[in-house]
């Protein structure tokens, strides 16, 4: 009975992000009837100084990530900045070869700091329109985008400022550049036969006789847009993006050494106790903060006149974007943390120490949570707030660097999480105009491939001990 109660609100989380309803309402609703189900008395004391508490202490740690990068998103379009890129990218790749340059340039603006929803929308009418000259199916556009979107650089690429790579530094006390070696190893892997799959599909399409599709069939597509418009010089448009990538690097050797020791002590005149941060916890965060405020501030230097026009408006979309992306993972962190706190998630965590070897437990727990909940971030939380410890413990047992523990979890999250139901995959179909019937089975080949990656991963390290 304690596992069902655990499971079926996980079930019910899952249906209800499916059928499109607010994650943000369900998730303590339900996470009290699984309280309530177990003792409902403990409702009110569990949403307030459980439920709430993990809610609070996610936000603390993490929206501050989530607002610069959407501020950091919004200026690079509302600057043009993402417009010149594509079109740079497209002319160095050839437009002849359109899957791996949407691919390409998604992937530069993802790991440049530049959300995964943000970039859908800025290479969409690109993507259209490489597709439809090439006559290529048009229900490959969502799985190109993919590819460079919510793959290799968003967990598995070193130092990419995505929120799934960021979230294991407070936890192991590691950094974003986490096992580089073998991030880079699983980079190439997915990107390799990503690619291979998705150039096999159109090949076996266009033999069946498949091309971009009839005009009168589809759905939200763009207008023409014009593949040789340049605002900006390349280089100045990427400079932002380098920028990100380069200050995360150097602050995060930085840091350390600026603030030694294992606490930070601050006292005000106004307090009586002072402010006390431990910085193995906060380094990374530090970095990435850093990086992201070099790479607003860079955009504003060279393109003060255009972002100023719009920056009201496009700084109030990017708050409303980070509010809404930070509270869905903050709440699901919350519901999380519920769950474990319930005797049935306990017997689930003693049967998963039956697994013996600790990375492959590791994966495995983060990825069935990500796949279960709809969401890399929110799964990947969920998972390192009840079992962060012991795969810590377990591994230091092994003598398995953390740096590899947050490597595996980071590619794990964002494996079986691309489900129907997870948010980003709803996104791309809808900005496409594309049904899960039409699109979804090669998104879905991408989940294996991505899944099937993380365990190539763990088997390079133990053959070579690379991290």
């Amino acid at each position: 009975m304690a596992v069902g109660i655990a499971a079926l609100s996980l079930i019910l989380l899952m249906i209800a992000a499916y059928r499109g309803m607010s994650v943000i309402v369900m998730a303590p609703l339900l996470a009290m009837l699984a309280v309530f189900l177990t003792d409902p008395a403990a409702v009110p004391a569990v949403f307030s100084g459980l439920f709430m508490d993990k809610v609070g202490s996610f936000l603390k740690l993490y929206f501050p990530v989530f607002l610069l990068g959407a501020l950091f998103g919004k200026l690079i379009e509302i600057s043009g900045f993402s417009r010149v890129i594509v079109t740079a990218v497209i002319r160095l790749v050839g437009a002849d070869r359109a899957i791996p340059a949407i691919m390409l340039v998604t992937a530069l603006l993802t790991y440049g700091g530049v959300s995964v929803f943000v970039a859908v929308f800025a290479v969409y009418p690109f993507a259209a329109e490489m597709f439809r000259q090439g006559d290529i199916p048009k229900r490959l556009v969502p799985a190109t985008i993919g590819l460079g979107a919510i793959t290799f650089t968003m967990d598995a690429m070193p130092g990419t400022p995505q929120i799934q790579n960021i979230i294991p530094t407070s936890f192991f006390g590691t950094t974003a550049w986490a096992a580089p070696v073998l991030g880079l190893i699983g980079s190439a892997c997915i990107m390799g036969l990503g690619l291979a799959y998705l150039g096999w599909r159109r090949r076996t399409m266009h033999a069946a006789g498949e091309g971009y599709g009839a005009p009168e069939t589809l759905v939200n597509e763009p207008e023409a847009v014009d593949m040789g418009e340049r605002a900006a010089h390349p280089l100045i448009a990427l400079l932002p993006l380098l920028v990100v990538g380069l200050g995360n690097l150097t602050l995060t050797m930085l840091i350390p050494r600026l603030v030694p020791g294992a606490d930070v002590s601050v006292s005000l005149a106004g307090l009586t106790d002072p402010v006390t941060v431990k910085v193995a916890q906060v380094a990374a965060l530090w970095a990435v903060e850093g990086a992201l405020l070099l790479g607003i501030a860079t955009i504003l230097l060279f393109a003060f006149a255009q972002v100023a026009r719009r920056f009201a408006d496009g700084a109030k979309a990017a708050v409303g974007g980070a509010l809404l992306a930070g509270m869905n993972t903050a709440v699901e962190y919350g519901f999380g943390a519920v769950i474990a706190a319930l005797p049935g998630f306990l017997i689930v965590k003693e049967a998963l120490k039956a697994v013996p070897d600790p990375l492959i437990n590791e994966a495995i727990t983060v990825t069935s949570l990500a796949g279960i909940t709809g969401s890399a971030s929110g799964g990947l939380s969920i998972a390192l707030a009840a079992m962060a410890e012991q795969f810590a413990a377990v591994g230091d047992a092994a003598g398995i660097p953390r740096e590899v523990l947050h490597r595996v979890a980071s590619m794990a999250s964002g494996g079986m999480d691309s489900l129907p139901h997870n948010g980003a995959i709803i996104t791309l179909l809808a900005v496409t105009g594309l049904t899960h019937r039409q699109a979804y089975r090669d998104i879905f080949a991408l989940t294996l491939i991505k899944t099937f990656t993380v365990f190539m991963v763990i088997a390079v390290y133990y053959l070579t001990g690379w991290v």
